[in-house]
């Protein structure tokens, strides 16, 4: 019992050190307050992350490394069913309560939510058929990316956002603390509907399916710090899921659409759903687990379709975790998660040390992903299977 408060202190602090490291990513043009102490301490961190490369880099390395150490305690704690439930949720909303103050350190998309929003509330146009560019006197361009491109996102994440954006008034500080805990709210609520998926499924390890999702640090990461809508668009995902395992087939499939109408990938989440009604699912003999891993199995190949146009992204695979996540538990699958989220965010350092993703980056940012998240699972799960033949 000691060592596991010595552990949550020790966790705490570094989630804390993670709030604190975000603010080094703060942009060049953007300032959060004129008032000096807190303009000094803009600048102090800026300092860090933008003129003194390595020891962000160094900084990031050993916050992140300690992330995983922990994960890979709290999993532990769960398999052996050492870990209270009570005590899973302290450190699930301690850790959405300290990061729901951190600044989007890894990506620009939360300031094209709050300003495709704006262009309907301030600007009383469509953004569909309008971008940031076509209000060249906007302060928030100086500190945006993709101001090129119309709102790419689906009418439901747009009816979301439009009151958070009405309700911040205009003020960016506001608006963007509204919106940073809109989807801290939204990556809370999909924990609770994990937890509720695997205690429908009669399993005896819930805890471990919602400490593979809610404690990995790259769920934390994309979800907290980033802020991406991907975990909008999951919440609705697993909303119906649950409601789908509870016999309200039909509410679920809307809120699949629903989903699909915040961010289009869920749309494949469709055709398992459809086959799960009757007579086909007892046709094919679907059960509950062949159902998720028919979930699993789209989410999927959606990712790997989108992988083939794109560079890999490490929030896409916020799109398959949570699925794993009520999958009943497989040893390969908990160790590639394990993996692949440590691949996937070493590819930002690559950016903290170089100042940009030019260059050999691609190659090196590839590399670190593969060496790291698919490899080694790879190796274990062929020499698991050579022993066995043996």
């Amino acid at each position: 019992m000691k060592l596991f408060r010595f552990v949550n202190i020790f966790y705490s602090l570094t989630i804390v050190g993670l709030l604190f490291y975000s603010f080094t990513q703060i942009d060049l043009s953007l300032s959060f307050s004129k008032f000096p102490v807190l303009y000094e301490f803009q600048k102090f961190f800026q300092e860090i992350g933008y003129f003194n490369r390595p020891i962000s880099t160094v900084l990031f390395l050993i916050i992140i490394f300690l992330m995983f150490i922990f994960y890979g305690y709290f999993l532990y704690k769960a398999n052996k069913k050492e870990l209270k439930n009570k005590d899973l949720w302290v450190l699930i909303l301690m850790t959405s309560g300290i990061l729901v103050f951190s600044y989007n350190a890894f990506s620009y998309d939360l300031f094209n939510y709050i300003f495709d929003a704006k262009i309907v509330t301030f600007y009383n146009e469509n953004p569909y058929f309008h971008k940031a560019l076509d209000y060249p006197n906007d302060p928030m361009l100086s500190f945006m990316r993709w101001t090129h491109r119309l709102y790419p996102y689906g009418p439901i994440w747009l009816g979301i956002t439009i009151p958070i954006s009405f309700i911040g008034l205009q003020i960016f500080i506001v608006t963007f603390a509204l919106f940073k805990l809109l989807i801290a709210g939204f990556f809370i609520g999909s924990c609770y509907l994990i937890q509720k998926i695997n205690k429908n499924l009669n399993k005896d390890d819930g805890n471990f399916g919602l400490v593979l999702f809610a404690l990995n640090p790259l769920i934390i990461i994309e979800s907290l710090i980033s802020s991406h809508n991907d975990i909008v668009m999951i919440f609705f995902a697993l909303w119906g899921i649950y409601l789908f395992f509870n016999g309200r087939k039909i509410l679920a499939f809307l809120l699949i659409i629903i989903s699909s109408q915040v961010k289009i990938p869920t749309i494949a989440l469709i055709l398992p759903i459809v086959l799960s009604f009757e007579p086909l699912a007892s046709k094919l003999n679907i059960d509950k687990n062949k159902l998720i891993l028919l979930f699993i199995s789209s989410m999927t190949i959606v990712l790997i379709f989108v992988l083939t146009k794109m560079e890999i992204q490490p929030w896409y695979f916020l799109w398959i975790l949570p699925f794993i996540a009520i999958h009943p538990k497989n040893k390969y699958l908990s160790i590639f998660i394990f993996n692949i989220s440590l691949g996937l965010i070493l590819r930002y350092t690559v950016f903290i040390f170089n100042g940009n993703w030019d260059g050999n980056g691609l190659v090196i940012r590839n590399s670190l992903t593969v060496l790291v998240g698919i490899i080694p699972v790879s190796f274990l799960f062929l020499k698991d299977k050579l022993i066995n033949k043996l």
